[in-house]
Protein backbone atom coordinates (compact mmCIF):
# COMPACT_ATOMS: atom_id res chain seq x y z
CA UNK A 1 0.00 0.00 0.00
CA UNK A 2 1.24 3.45 -1.15
CA UNK A 3 1.60 6.34 1.39
CA UNK A 4 -0.27 9.40 0.30
CA UNK A 5 1.46 12.18 -0.63
CA UNK A 6 0.37 14.42 2.46
CA UNK A 7 2.69 17.43 0.95
CA UNK A 8 1.29 17.42 -2.48
CA UNK A 9 2.91 16.71 -5.90
CA UNK A 10 4.94 19.26 -7.86
CA UNK A 11 2.33 19.92 -10.37
CA UNK A 12 -0.02 21.05 -7.96
CA UNK A 13 2.36 23.44 -5.90
CA UNK A 14 3.40 24.96 -9.22
CA UNK A 15 -0.19 25.34 -10.40
CA UNK A 16 -1.08 26.72 -7.00
CA UNK A 17 1.28 29.54 -7.32
CA UNK A 18 0.96 30.16 -10.96
CA UNK A 19 -2.26 30.70 -10.55
CA UNK A 20 -1.33 33.53 -7.90
CA UNK A 21 1.26 35.68 -9.80
CA UNK A 22 -0.07 37.87 -12.10
CA UNK A 23 1.31 38.85 -15.38
CA UNK A 24 1.55 42.65 -14.00
CA UNK A 25 3.97 41.18 -10.95
CA UNK A 26 6.12 39.23 -13.37
CA UNK A 27 6.81 42.28 -15.40
CA UNK A 28 4.57 40.77 -18.47
CA UNK A 29 2.83 43.88 -21.18
CA UNK A 30 -0.49 42.25 -22.43
CA UNK A 31 -1.77 44.78 -24.38
CA UNK A 32 -5.48 44.15 -24.35
CA UNK A 33 -4.93 40.66 -24.28
CA UNK A 34 -8.64 38.87 -23.06
CA UNK A 35 -7.73 36.36 -19.95
CA UNK A 36 -9.69 33.67 -18.53
CA UNK A 37 -7.66 33.66 -15.32
CA UNK A 38 -5.78 36.49 -13.32
CA UNK A 39 -2.60 34.33 -12.98
CA UNK A 40 0.09 33.25 -15.21
CA UNK A 41 -0.34 31.10 -18.69
CA UNK A 42 2.23 27.68 -18.34
CA UNK A 43 3.78 29.30 -21.67
CA UNK A 44 4.38 32.70 -19.96
CA UNK A 45 5.69 31.18 -16.44
CA UNK A 46 8.36 28.87 -18.66
CA UNK A 47 9.17 31.70 -20.67
CA UNK A 48 10.06 33.37 -17.65
CA UNK A 49 11.99 30.64 -16.24
CA UNK A 50 13.91 29.84 -19.78
CA UNK A 51 12.28 26.34 -20.39
CA UNK A 52 10.34 25.06 -23.20
CA UNK A 53 6.32 25.31 -22.70
CA UNK A 54 5.85 21.37 -23.42
CA UNK A 55 8.33 20.54 -20.60
CA UNK A 56 6.73 22.97 -17.94
CA UNK A 57 3.25 20.97 -18.75
CA UNK A 58 4.79 17.97 -18.23
CA UNK A 59 6.34 19.14 -15.11
CA UNK A 60 3.13 20.32 -14.26
CA UNK A 61 0.74 17.21 -15.44
CA UNK A 62 3.55 14.60 -13.59
CA UNK A 63 4.91 13.57 -16.35
CA UNK A 64 8.45 14.30 -15.79
CA UNK A 65 10.20 14.34 -12.89
CA UNK A 66 13.46 15.16 -10.88
CA UNK A 67 13.96 18.90 -12.66
CA UNK A 68 17.08 19.93 -12.23
CA UNK A 69 18.05 22.76 -9.18
CA UNK A 70 18.48 25.28 -12.24
CA UNK A 71 15.34 25.00 -13.10
CA UNK A 72 13.54 24.74 -10.25
CA UNK A 73 15.46 28.05 -8.84
CA UNK A 74 14.30 29.25 -12.02
CA UNK A 75 10.56 27.94 -11.71
CA UNK A 76 11.17 29.35 -7.77
CA UNK A 77 12.44 32.96 -9.06
CA UNK A 78 9.68 33.05 -11.63
CA UNK A 79 6.74 33.02 -9.13
CA UNK A 80 8.65 35.00 -6.84
CA UNK A 81 8.64 32.39 -3.85
CA UNK A 82 10.49 32.94 -0.51
CA UNK A 83 13.52 31.19 0.69
CA UNK A 84 11.23 28.70 2.59
CA UNK A 85 8.60 27.87 -0.23
CA UNK A 86 11.83 27.59 -3.02
CA UNK A 87 13.17 24.79 -0.68
CA UNK A 88 9.71 23.16 -0.42
CA UNK A 89 9.87 23.50 -4.48
CA UNK A 90 13.06 21.75 -4.50
CA UNK A 91 11.92 18.48 -2.31
CA UNK A 92 8.91 18.37 -4.16
CA UNK A 93 11.01 18.50 -7.71
CA UNK A 94 13.27 15.79 -6.49
CA UNK A 95 11.29 13.18 -4.99
CA UNK A 96 12.74 9.89 -5.98
CA UNK A 97 16.11 11.17 -6.14
CA UNK A 98 18.85 11.46 -3.74
CA UNK A 99 19.75 9.52 -0.60
CA UNK A 100 16.77 8.08 0.89
CA UNK A 101 14.97 10.65 3.40
CA UNK A 102 15.02 10.33 6.66
CA UNK A 103 11.88 7.95 8.22
CA UNK A 104 10.05 9.17 11.44
CA UNK A 105 10.38 6.54 14.08
CA UNK A 106 6.49 5.26 14.93
CA UNK A 107 7.25 6.45 18.30
CA UNK A 108 9.42 9.37 19.04
CA UNK A 109 11.61 10.19 22.19
CA UNK A 110 12.97 13.69 22.93
CA UNK A 111 16.59 14.49 21.08
CA UNK A 112 18.71 14.02 24.38
CA UNK A 113 20.20 17.66 23.46
CA UNK A 114 17.22 19.25 22.99
CA UNK A 115 16.21 17.85 26.43
CA UNK A 116 19.24 18.97 28.24
CA UNK A 117 18.79 22.46 27.01
CA UNK A 118 15.03 22.24 28.27
CA UNK A 119 15.84 21.23 31.49
CA UNK A 120 18.32 24.08 31.62
CA UNK A 121 15.78 26.40 30.66
CA UNK A 122 14.29 26.68 34.53
CA UNK A 123 12.70 30.61 33.84
CA UNK A 124 12.35 30.13 30.27
CA UNK A 125 8.66 28.62 29.04
CA UNK A 126 10.16 26.05 26.36
CA UNK A 127 8.88 22.69 25.07
CA UNK A 128 10.68 20.28 22.46
CA UNK A 129 8.35 19.46 19.37
CA UNK A 130 8.51 16.76 16.88
CA UNK A 131 7.89 16.67 13.28
CA UNK A 132 4.51 16.06 13.63
CA UNK A 133 3.97 18.85 16.13
CA UNK A 134 3.55 16.56 19.18
CA UNK A 135 4.92 18.02 22.34
CA UNK A 136 7.72 15.47 23.44
CA UNK A 137 8.85 17.26 26.35
CA UNK A 138 8.10 20.74 28.12
CA UNK A 139 9.47 22.55 31.05
CA UNK A 140 6.48 23.49 33.93
CA UNK A 141 6.89 27.25 32.63
CA UNK A 142 5.83 25.77 28.72
CA UNK A 143 3.70 23.81 30.14
CA UNK A 144 2.10 26.44 32.24
CA UNK A 145 1.65 29.33 29.21
CA UNK A 146 0.85 27.20 26.80
CA UNK A 147 -1.25 24.18 28.48
CA UNK A 148 -1.61 24.44 31.87
CA UNK A 149 -5.47 23.23 31.52
CA UNK A 150 -4.07 19.38 30.81
CA UNK A 151 -1.98 17.23 33.02
CA UNK A 152 1.53 18.08 33.21
CA UNK A 153 2.95 14.75 32.72
CA UNK A 154 0.88 14.39 29.74
CA UNK A 155 4.25 14.34 27.02
CA UNK A 156 5.73 11.75 29.00
CA UNK A 157 3.00 9.21 27.56
CA UNK A 158 3.17 8.39 23.70
CA UNK A 159 -0.38 7.98 23.38
CA UNK A 160 -1.53 10.80 25.25
CA UNK A 161 1.11 12.93 23.96
CA UNK A 162 -0.98 17.03 23.33
CA UNK A 163 0.02 17.59 19.51
CA UNK A 164 0.00 21.28 19.13
CA UNK A 165 -2.20 20.93 15.75
CA UNK A 166 -4.82 19.21 17.14
CA UNK A 167 -5.19 21.52 20.24
CA UNK A 168 -4.96 24.63 17.68
CA UNK A 169 -7.67 23.72 15.85
CA UNK A 170 -9.56 21.47 18.09
CA UNK A 171 -9.12 22.44 21.55
CA UNK A 172 -11.62 25.00 22.81
CA UNK A 173 -9.50 26.13 25.41
CA UNK A 174 -6.27 26.66 23.20
CA UNK A 175 -7.96 28.21 20.94
CA UNK A 176 -9.24 30.84 23.14
CA UNK A 177 -5.54 31.60 24.41
CA UNK A 178 -4.17 32.91 20.57
CA UNK A 179 -5.62 36.49 20.49
CA UNK A 180 -5.23 36.13 16.94
CA UNK A 181 -6.22 32.62 16.17
CA UNK A 182 -6.32 32.99 12.46
CA UNK A 183 -2.92 34.01 12.18
CA UNK A 184 -1.37 31.06 14.62
CA UNK A 185 -3.26 28.24 12.94
CA UNK A 186 -2.19 29.27 8.92
CA UNK A 187 1.56 29.27 10.37
CA UNK A 188 0.92 25.72 12.00
CA UNK A 189 -0.32 24.41 8.81
CA UNK A 190 2.66 25.90 6.97
CA UNK A 191 5.14 24.63 9.20
CA UNK A 192 3.04 21.02 8.74
CA UNK A 193 2.88 21.18 5.60
CA UNK A 194 7.08 21.99 5.37
CA UNK A 195 7.51 19.04 7.48
CA UNK A 196 5.51 16.92 4.94
CA UNK A 197 7.60 17.82 2.16
CA UNK A 198 10.83 16.77 4.55
CA UNK A 199 9.06 13.12 5.54
CA UNK A 200 6.45 12.46 2.49
CA UNK A 201 6.71 8.65 3.84
CA UNK A 202 5.33 9.12 6.99
CA UNK A 203 2.27 7.20 7.72
CA UNK A 204 1.59 8.86 10.98
CA UNK A 205 2.04 12.40 9.69
CA UNK A 206 -0.52 11.18 7.12
CA UNK A 207 -2.77 9.73 9.41
CA UNK A 208 -2.82 13.15 11.46
CA UNK A 209 -3.25 15.50 8.28
CA UNK A 210 -6.46 13.40 7.14
CA UNK A 211 -7.70 13.26 10.80
CA UNK A 212 -7.82 17.05 11.35
CA UNK A 213 -8.47 17.11 7.58
CA UNK A 214 -11.93 15.33 9.08
CA UNK A 215 -12.56 17.12 12.23
CA UNK A 216 -12.13 20.38 10.97
CA UNK A 217 -13.03 22.18 7.72
CA UNK A 218 -10.95 25.21 8.83
CA UNK A 219 -7.51 22.95 8.64
CA UNK A 220 -9.01 21.21 5.51
CA UNK A 221 -9.34 24.69 3.66
CA UNK A 222 -5.71 25.68 4.70
CA UNK A 223 -4.29 22.51 3.97
CA UNK A 224 -5.68 22.98 0.32
CA UNK A 225 -3.51 25.87 0.42
CA UNK A 226 -0.27 25.65 -0.82
CA UNK A 227 2.07 28.10 1.25
CA UNK A 228 4.61 27.20 3.46
CA UNK A 229 5.51 28.63 6.66
CA UNK A 230 9.25 28.35 8.32
CA UNK A 231 9.15 26.82 11.92
CA UNK A 232 11.44 29.88 13.12
CA UNK A 233 10.21 32.64 14.88
CA UNK A 234 6.77 34.65 15.40
CA UNK A 235 5.38 37.15 17.67
CA UNK A 236 2.47 36.02 19.63
CA UNK A 237 -0.36 37.36 21.32
CA UNK A 238 -1.78 35.53 23.94
CA UNK A 239 -4.63 35.73 26.16
CA UNK A 240 -3.48 33.51 29.47
CA UNK A 241 -6.15 32.65 32.00
CA UNK A 242 -3.92 33.33 34.95
CA UNK A 243 -1.51 36.40 33.71
CA UNK A 244 -3.52 38.01 31.13
CA UNK A 245 -2.50 39.72 28.00
CA UNK A 246 0.93 38.64 27.42
CA UNK A 247 2.91 39.05 24.06
CA UNK A 248 5.76 36.47 23.76
CA UNK A 249 8.15 35.77 20.88
CA UNK A 250 8.47 32.01 20.21
CA UNK A 251 11.98 30.67 18.59
CA UNK A 252 12.34 27.08 17.36
CA UNK A 253 15.73 26.01 17.28
CA UNK A 254 16.35 22.80 15.67
CA UNK A 255 18.94 19.84 16.22
CA UNK A 256 21.69 19.02 13.57
CA UNK A 257 20.25 15.60 12.96
CA UNK A 258 17.79 15.55 10.24
CA UNK A 259 14.68 14.30 12.08
CA UNK A 260 12.55 17.37 12.63
CA UNK A 261 12.61 17.90 16.37
CA UNK A 262 13.00 21.64 17.98
CA UNK A 263 13.47 23.47 21.03
CA UNK A 264 10.87 25.99 21.15
CA UNK A 265 10.83 28.92 23.65
CA UNK A 266 8.97 31.77 24.82
CA UNK A 267 10.43 35.17 25.74
CA UNK A 268 9.39 38.92 26.48
CA UNK A 269 11.74 41.86 26.35
CA UNK A 270 13.97 42.16 29.48
CA UNK A 271 11.35 45.05 31.75
CA UNK A 272 8.09 44.92 29.41
CA UNK A 273 4.62 44.42 30.80
CA UNK A 274 4.98 40.81 29.00
CA UNK A 275 8.14 40.10 30.96
CA UNK A 276 6.76 40.86 34.21
CA UNK A 277 3.80 38.47 33.21
CA UNK A 278 5.92 35.96 32.63
CA UNK A 279 7.84 36.50 36.16
CA UNK A 280 4.47 36.16 37.95
CA UNK A 281 3.26 32.82 36.05
CA UNK A 282 6.62 31.57 36.98
CA UNK A 283 5.59 32.06 40.72
CA UNK A 284 2.57 31.01 40.33
CA UNK A 285 3.63 27.81 38.83
CA UNK A 286 6.27 27.54 41.72
CA UNK A 287 3.33 28.19 44.51
CA UNK A 288 1.53 25.82 43.22
CA UNK A 289 4.29 22.94 43.02
CA UNK A 290 4.66 23.71 46.50
CA UNK A 291 1.22 23.16 47.12
CA UNK A 292 1.10 20.24 45.35
CA UNK A 293 4.24 18.35 45.78
CA UNK A 294 4.77 19.27 49.97
CA UNK A 295 5.95 16.25 51.70
CA UNK A 296 4.14 18.32 54.50
CA UNK A 297 0.76 18.40 52.50
CA UNK A 298 -2.00 16.20 54.56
Amino acid sequence: MTTPKIAGTLGEFLQWHRARVTPEQAGLHLYGDRRRVDGLRREELAMLAGVSSSYYTRLEQGQSRNASPQVLDALAAALRLDETARMHLHRLGTDGAGPRRVRRPAVEKPEPGLLELLNALATVPAMVVGARKDVLAWNPLGHALFAGHLPADAPASPAARPNIAKLVFLDPETRELFADWDAKARADVGCLRLFAGQFPDDPALAELVGALAVASPEFAALWADHRVTACTSSILELRHPLVGRITVTEQGLSTADPIGQRLVTYTAPAGSPSAEALTLLAQLVGDAARIEYSPLRT
